[in-house]
């Protein structure tokens, strides 16, 4: 009997357990579930490791299903390759059994709201789409849903194609730029992950990629395909005005979705018509409450938890012209915040700055070692979330009686992960939601 091993049984490892299950070629497998988490339920009848032990003794299985968000590089998983295990993934299995065209999204920021623009223009057209990957469903659950006229728009992480050795007909390379430090040993590994997405193309495939980002501008060199670089210089179709999505990084991925939709004969009307209504994703610069205050004054809040890296933060800043008050922090990624504390020393519209998490005083030090240029901006450490809002919106009421401004944006983009506090950067959005909604009926 083989002895197979699911490793990390969330929303993938639950999807390939799924899999293997109605498979014939696993019919005869004998499955283990190994996760770090000794609570985890898993199916009954099914052996399982959970726990500390749950990397140990990995050579006695013949085939290790890992999860992304268990990294590559770990020790035990590399002593076990070199005594022979295969390594396999959900992504894997999709490209060995998938049929029809696949349309490969990848970048640091921007991939889940290309993929869902790009998704929404070619259902609008008529096609048959599916989206999956990091996003919607785990690729190897619509497998059996696939025909050969089948579209899937997969979104690609870093850890789904860290080991991954085929790549899609057609690449999208967004931004590329450092992230994950805290699981990546280094940015050449990052990179190096990310680049699978346009490895192993074929000279009729196509790559199209970010022609402002020098990173993704690299990855598409890599590739054999026939490469189409794209930017805002060149695309008239629509403006950034026109999109309902705020900033110029929304701008750049509607222009990416609307490119890759041309090359696939969608009509430019239809095009235009969906980006033009597309509403963007939650927790990404999403506005989640508008407040009436005296004189018509209002404030705004955002939420943008989704703005786990300092670069979508500095993003987020110089989407907006009107006063903001940011809060940021949280579990630290090993990134450096040197971009982003640029911009912050010298934007006009930042008022206040409120720390929370765990990465507080870091944030505040590499603060304390410039030279903030904005002699109005306020800088404060608060104790939670909720705290940090409760400031935020005293701080907020009191600006209109000084300021010429109508409005003014509490903005919650942290720059950092989520896991410090929060179950993850979802959780703390609709936190900070429920907190806004509280704090502002007292």
């Amino acid at each position: 009997m083989r002895k197979i091993a699911i490793l990390g049984f969330s929303r993938e490892g639950q999807a390939i357990f799924e899999y293997l299950k109605k498979s014939r070629e696993y019919a005869d497998a004998q499955i283990t579930i190994l996760d770090q988490n000794e609570k985890t339920k898993t199916p009954k009848g099914t052996d399982k490791i959970l726990g500390v032990n749950y990397l140990k003794n990995l050579r006695i299985f013949e085939i290790i299903f890992r999860s992304p968000g268990i990294p590559y590089e770990l020790p035990e998983i590399q002593t076990a390759i070199k005594n022979g295990v295969i390594f396999s993934s959900a992504t894997k299995l999709f490209f060995e059994h998938k049929e029809g065209l696949v349309i490969g999204v990848t970048g640091t920021k921007g991939k889940g709201t290309t993929c869902t623009l790009l998704y929404n223009i070619l259902k609008a057209a008529h096609y048959k789409v599916f989206l999956a990957g990091n996003i919607g469903l785990p690729a190897v659950s619509i497998l059996s849903k696939l025909k050969e006229n089948s579209i899937t728009i997969l979104e690609l992480s870093s850890f789904q194609l860290h080991d991954l050795k085929c790549s899609p007909e057609i690449a999208v390379v967004l931004n590329i730029f450092p992230d994950h430090m805290d699981s990546h040993n280094n940015f050449e590994e990052y990179f190096s992950a990310k680049s699978s997405i346009a490895k192993y193309q074929k000279p009729n495939d196509l790559i199209f990629y970010d022609r402002e980002n020098t990173f993704a501008t690299q990855i598409a060199q890599i590739s054999p395909a026939k490469k189409i670089g794209v930017s805002t210089k060149n695309f008239a179709l629509f403006n950034q005005g026109d999109l309902l999505t705020k900033g110029e990084h929304n701008f750049k991925n509607a222009i990416m979705a609307a490119t890759v939709a041309q090359h696939l004969t969608v009509l430019n009307a239809l095009i235009l018509k969906t980006a033009k209504k597309f509403k963007g994703l939650p927790h990404r610069l999403e506005l989640i409450k508008t407040l009436k205050i005296k004189n018509k004054c209002a404030i705004k809040f955002y939420d943008d938890s989704a703005s786990t890296n300092p670069n979508t933060t500095m993003s987020a800043i110089k989407s907006f012209q009107e006063p903001i008050i940011l809060i940021m922090g949280g579990k630290d990624k090993q990134v450096s915040f040197a971009p982003l504390i640029e911009t912050i020393k010298s934007a006009e519209n930042l008022k206040m700055i409120l720390l929370i998490g765990e990465n507080k005083d870091k944030i505040l030090a590499a603060l304390n070692e410039v030279q903030i240029t904005n002699p109005e901006l306020l800088i404060y450490e608060a104790n939670n979330l909720q705290n940090a809002i409760k400031i935020a919106y005293l701080e907020a009421k009191n600006y209109f009686n000084v300021s010429i401004f109508k409005y003014l944006n509490i903005l919650l983009s942290p720059a950092s992960a989520s896991f410090d506090m929060f179950k993850d950067y979802a959780d703390r959005g609709n936190k900070f939601k429920k907190y806004v909604h509280r704090i502002t009926k007292k």
